[in-house]
């Protein structure tokens, strides 16, 4: 595709890890065609969109999102790719000032459908059927020069009946271990510090390697190979099922090099009863022998969880059911997602419906436990000594950075302290609940 003069582009992520990944992969494909990238409130020729299908407000952002690129530059071509582009590819083609929609296959080649940039009267929309999403594209992304997310794994066969993943990213299949370690090494050799494995569940890591359903490597083998690439300082595990985290993957990474004890594990709720409503792989009674397994060989890990509230058929007594296993447990913060209802899947036809009213009430009552859980987790390293690594902003005076089990402090600004990584010690928490740290 040649063009005369140097175009712009400019992204927007909306959602997880794994669309910030993908978004950086993206971008360096239009680097290497010739665009210049430039921050999405600059005016831009090409304005692209990842979208995000998980939670109802993604879907409301969108408009004002191409509301505000069309402020950038009226003239500007917009480009739709992503999760809500794969499930409601009309729905996007449709708010004005889009022209492009591409689907969960064809995000990856979006250069090879852009022609002239004119705008289109109407949104084009490629979008393929899910079943094709069988082939696995590689990414990562360098947000900022300290940490990174390398994505390892795509889609998902679990069948959860709130989620529409699988509906936008298609079955489970995996990168190559050949490749993410390639990945890995390009990221260190960039002097990034931090690599976030990310996948939409990576602890089915090896399905699909070489495009078939058995496993050629595990999720325990990636993470040994990993420990084991020169030049990365830390590694971390973004969110794995219960199911997946055996005890050989904890006894590994409480004795690696490189991989920092931190651990996200989506719970969704704490009552049986709505768990197998959810059609979850896992009772709360394995939940508790995972965080107790951490808890035995990393005393000081950093332990998040997901939870919803609302989902259809949780009672108050269920929902007190996981407010109480949730504040008897011993972990460090919560994710806390209140229950939306998406087309196509099993848990819209479900009886029980909870209020929004109630939802919200019981998304503020565990948004409170979080903040109580985090304080408690917090208070519980003063004094104690960690590793930081700094990251790059100045915020107001301060350089903010995060220990290796993922507890947020802050320290008089300084510049040399940029993607750093120092040992200190944490003395107090401030007002705004970060921790001081001194060196």
């Amino acid at each position: 595709m040649e063009f005369m003069e140097r175009k712009k582009v400019a992204f927007y992520t909306l959602g997880c890890k794994l669309n910030f990944s993908e978004t950086s992969t993206i971008a360096r494909s239009f680097v290497d065609e010739g665009f210049d990238r430039v921050d999405f409130n600059d005016p831009a020729d090409i304005y692209v969109i990842n979208t995000c299908s998980v939670t109802e407000n993604a879907d409301k952002r969108f408009k004002s999102i191409v509301k505000q690129a069309q402020k950038n530059n009226p003239e500007a071509f917009v480009a739709a790719v992503g999760c809500y582009a794969q499930l409601k590819p009309q729905q996007l083609a449709d708010v004005n000032g889009v022209d492009l929609v591409l689907g969960a296959t064809e995000k990856f080649k979006i250069t090879d459908y852009l022609n002239d940039l004119t705008k289109n009267d109407f949104g084009e929309v490629h979008s393929c059927e899910i079943e094709d999403a069988d082939f696995y594209v590689g990414s990562y992304s360098i947000g900022d020069r300290t940490r990174a997310f390398l994505k390892v794994q795509d889609g998902c066969d679990y069948k959860c009946t709130y989620c529409t993943i699988p509906l936008a990213r298609g079955i489970s299949r995996s990168d190559t271990l050949e490749n993410v370690l390639k990945n890995a090494k390009e990221i260190s050799e960039k002097g990034i510090k931090e690599i976030v494995l990310t996948g939409v569940n990576i602890g089915d890591y090896g399905k699909g390697e070489f495009g078939n359903k058995k496993h050629e490597h595990t999720f325990l083998e990636l993470v040994k190979e990993l420990d084991s690439v020169e030049g990365i300082e830390r590694l971390r595990i973004s969110s794995i099922e219960p199911n997946l985290l055996k005890n050989e993957t904890i006894n590994f990474v409480a004795a690696s090099k490189a991989f920092v004890p931190h651990f996200h594990i989506p719970l969704q709720s704490g009552s049986n009863d709505i768990l197998k409503l959810m059609r979850r792989r896992y009772m709360r009674e394995l939940y508790v022998d995972r965080v107790n397994a951490i808890r035995e060989t990393m005393p000081n890990a950093c332990i998040g969880v997901d939870v919803i509230v609302g989902f259809p058929g949780e009672t108050d007594e269920h929902f007190l059911e996981t407010y109480e296993f949730l504040n008897a447990l011993d972990i460090s913060y919560l994710h806390v997602f209140t229950y939306s209802e998406r087309d196509n899947t099993a848990a819209v036809e479900m009886e029980g419906v909870v209020p929004k009213n109630v939802r919200s009430k019981r998304s503020k009552m565990l948004r409170g436990l979080s903040v109580k859980k985090r304080r408690a987790f917090y208070e519980s390293q003063l004094g104690s000594k960690h590793e930081v690594l700094f990251e790059s902003e100045n915020k107001e005076g301060y350089i903010h950075g995060f220990t290796e089990n993922y507890v947020k402090i802050k320290a008089p600004w300084n510049p040399e302290l940029v993607n750093t990584l120092k040992t200190g010690k944490l003395s107090k928490i401030d007002e705004d609940g970060m921790v001081r740290f001194e060196f």
